[in-house]
């Protein structure tokens, strides 16, 4: 599912970040985290590192609450959120519920964003083995489009079988890019 250590941000992330597999669509809460998920603070996700930058640290946050399907929580801090960061797992969230249309709006938002690269590499990793034609456009240009990923994510989400499972390791990857930018930025990595 991925080659990200959970070890590596401590033991409050490790805990939170169990492997599961993240759906297409907004998927079912995780209600046995949900307790933990409340009580989690940005000193218990950061272990006592000192934080220096917030809005990362409160964007890593919306990050796990979307790991467990929590859209509506996730949506309460990254909507509050005035970056390009922000506005990514904005449009993450919104393309989960699924809201595709805003979703392009918040990914419009975003900009160019420094996981776009790695992002791209991934998904070309990811899909090198692939038949499926239509995740060749978004495959074979150096820059990640999250606006063709949307469309896929749509036409997957109607269709399944390859495409869908192709998107969800896709977007799996995208998770843990985005979380893994958060949690080093907020701590000065």
């Amino acid at each position: 599912m991925t080659d990200f250590d959970t070890q590596a941000y401590g033991p409050g992330v490790a805990e939170l970040l169990q492997p599961r597999v993240m759906p297409l669509g907004p998927g079912v809460p995780d209600v046995k985290m949900l307790d933990k998920l409340r009580a989690m603070t940005p000193e218990q996700v950061f272990n006592g590192r000192p934080i220096f930058d917030e809005a990362m640290a409160q964007a890593a946050l919306s990050g796990i609450w979307l790991y467990h399907d929590y859209l509506d929580e996730s949506h309460i801090i990254s909507q509050s959120i005035n970056t390009s960061t922000g506005s990514f797992w904005h449009g993450i969230m919104h393309r989960r519920e699924p809201d595709y249309s805003n979703a392009k709006y918040w990914f419009r938002r975003v900009g160019r964003h420094d996981v776009f690269t790695p992002l791209a590499e991934a998904a070309a990793e990811l899909t090198a083995e692939t038949t499926e034609t239509r995740l060749v456009h978004l495959t074979s240009e150096p820059a990640w489009d999250p606006f063709d990923f949307v469309d896929l994510v749509e036409k997957a989400s109607d269709e399944g079988g390859e495409l869908e499972r192709l998107c969800v390791e896709i977007q799996t990857r995208e998770w843990w890019l985005l979380f893994d930018y958060c949690w080093r930025a907020a701590t000065g990595k």
